[in-house]
């Protein structure tokens, strides 16, 4: 073996051509292949430590990591090619003449390589896209997994990898979804028949929104009614969601829990309807199709939140616009069975009115059961618009559903509509005329009499909503 490594060293150790000063063998050639092949997986090892240490230094997102990692590997590999170069006597300066020439040609021959790979310069350091971005380019979305030279690596919500070209990315228009934060809102839209109740299709889109968990409760959703179209009521839903990728599933779901919704309250969607002329001897015949069976609002048996909202004093006197208006303000919320729904003392944000089921209300120091609430119902407005502490514990005594009313959403109303703060002024200091009577409220500074209370209640009133 040692003979015939002896006879073949003439021949791998002969150069074979010369550059500058530096001599080629078949030896020569190995080692740079040996060379070049440490150089990657040394740069490659030292880009992920430094991705590791910046991770567990800085705490960066995932998308700035990769996208450092990526940069320093390059610079690595530069820096060692430069340095192998030099060890081993290659003149630069003539190769950089060489390089120049080869360059153009090259560029020529490849024109999209190379437009590929200054795209992912550009897209690695401005940050517009990121290893984690959920994107959307021509039709196709989703996650960006990884940021090469030529391509970008994108995980569809199939599971499926699609190679992008870098410069597809920045030549066309790309939606980021993640570009400044996760927060996005989608539209659903939809179309109502004519004769449905606005108010009800506002309830079934608002509670086909809130099912869904994944639905930021903040921003609130939102019922926009963008026109009157050919078939019937154009309603677009929307809704904000820190889940870009879930777009889809999201919409789904919500979808499903509307046609629900929809159906429960024999709300119609309606088809596609053509008007037929048939015109004979200067007579005419109007055909249209037979009309369908009225599935009107008034049918619907189970009560709205319309009409519960009418049994409340404060809003009996509400136009549809007001009852929308508080409509898309609130929510539902279930209590079991024993479940504290709020306690005495506590702050309160929220007004609340019984959809189903019943309430105790009762003062904690005593122990005294000072109400029992039943459905169409309310509590909480005392502490809520007097910006109080809850005068009194609320727990259900049967499961109850309530719908929950925000303060700034009453503010909104109170401030478009004066003389609908004067006639809660009006109904709230009856109510506390009677807990200043029984003892449970006191009223600093003033006698418990019925003028006094309601001069002080408005008051507040205006100074809490500046109205």
């Amino acid at each position: 073996m040692l003979q015939i490594l002896r006879q073949l060293e003439p021949i791998i150790t002969t150069p074979i051509f010369s550059w500058g000063k530096a001599q080629f063998s078949l030896y020569t050639l190995f080692s740079i292949a040996i060379a070049a092949l440490v150089i990657a997986l040394s740069a490659n090892f030292l880009s992920r430590l430094l991705k590791r240490s910046l991770s567990l230094t800085f705490k960066l997102d995932r998308g700035t990591l990769e996208s450092t990692a990526t940069i320093a590997n390059y610079c690595f590999l530069g820096l060692g090619t430069i340095i192998f170069l030099q060890t081993i006597g290659v003149d630069l300066s003539s190769l950089a003449v060489f390089a120049g020439v080869l360059g153009i040609g090259f560029g020529l021959g490849v024109q999209n390589f190379t437009s590929s790979f200054v795209s992912s310069l550009v897209i690695l350091f401005e940050q517009t896209i990121k290893v984690g971005d959920y994107i959307e380019v021509e039709g196709l979305a989703g996650t960006v997994e990884k940021i090469s030279i030529r391509s970008t690596l994108i995980r569809t919500v199939d599971d499926i990898f699609v190679i992008v070209p870098n410069l597809q990315l920045i030549a066309n228009k790309t939606i980021n979804w993640s570009y400044g934060g996760h927060k996005v809102r989608i539209h659903l839209p939809i179309v109502i028949a004519y004769h449905s109740d606005p108010l009800l299709v506002t309830e079934a889109l608002l509670e086909a929104a809130r099912s869904d968990s994944r639905v930021m409760s903040q921003p609130e959703p939102e019922v926009w009614l963008k026109g009157m179209g050919e078939h019937g009521l154009q309603f677009d839903l929307l809704v904000w969601i820190n889940q870009p990728e879930l777009s889809m599933p999201i919409k789904s779901t919500i979808y499903f829990r509307l046609e629900q919704e929809l159906r429960l309250r024999q709300i119609e969607i309606p088809f596609p309807q053509l008007d037929l002329h048939i015109k004979e001897r200067q007579r005419s015949a109007h055909i249209k199709p037979k009309p369908t069976e009225d599935t009107s609002a008034h049918k619907f048996t189970r009560r709205s939140l319309a009409e519960l909202l009418r049994q409340v004093t404060y809003f009996q006197d509400c136009n549809e616009t007001q009852l929308r208006s508080l409509i898309a303000s609130g929510y539902r919320q279930t209590y079991q069975l024993g479940e504290f729904i709020c306690h005495q003392d506590e702050p309160s944000n929220e007004f609340y009115i019984i959809l189903s089921g019943s309430v105790q209300v009762i003062s904690m120091p005593t122990g005294q059961i000072l109400a029992e609430l039943s459905k169409g119902e309310f509590f909480g407005e005392i502490s809520l618009l007097m910006g109080i502490p809850r005068t009194a514990t609320v727990k259900a005594i049967a499961p109850t559903t309530v719908f929950v009313i925000g303060k700034r959403h009453l503010q909104q109303l109170m401030q478009n509509y004066p003389q609908f703060s004067e006639q809660i002024a009006l109904k709230l200091s009856e109510r506390k005329q009677a807990l200043i009577e029984s003892g449970i409220l006191q009223l600093e500074g003033l006698a418990p009499k019925e003028t006094a209370v309601f001069d002080w209640v408005r008051s507040r009133l205006s100074a809490l909503f500046n109205i």
